[in-house]
């Protein structure tokens, strides 16, 4: 049930999707990797053992299944918060709508 204040502003649904995710904090030069919680064209959601503040940017390299590749997109952190000890919820605005290119990864 949701709040009666709640108003869902996305476009796109949102699918659960279990993904490593390879990405670069442009801020701090740092690498990490982490699991994506779901994703959709416009936003990916991650679990990360650290915080990321909010409208740091990244670079995201996803793994195609099958393929050898990764994907590469960019986005910038739109909100974050600890959910655990040593457990953050994170929300990643991509930079560019690419239904092509996520669509893979959007499907079950």
């Amino acid at each position: 049930m949701q709040n009666a204040g709640f108003q869902e502003r996305r476009l796109f649904p949102r699918i659960p999707k279990k993904l490593s995710l390879r990405f670069l904090n442009l801020y701090s030069k740092k690498w990490g990797l982490v699991k994506t919680h779901d994703i959709s064209a416009k936003g990916i959601g991650l679990v990360t053992e650290n915080n990321l503040e909010v409208h740091t940017p990244l670079e995201m390299w996803l793994p195609i299944a099958d393929k050898g590749e990764n994907y590469y997109t960019k986005g910038e952190v739109a909100w974050s918060r600890q959910v655990a000890p040593n457990e953050y919820k994170v929300g990643i605005s991509l930079e560019n709508m690419d239904l092509e290119g996520i669509s893979p990864f959007l499907r079950t």
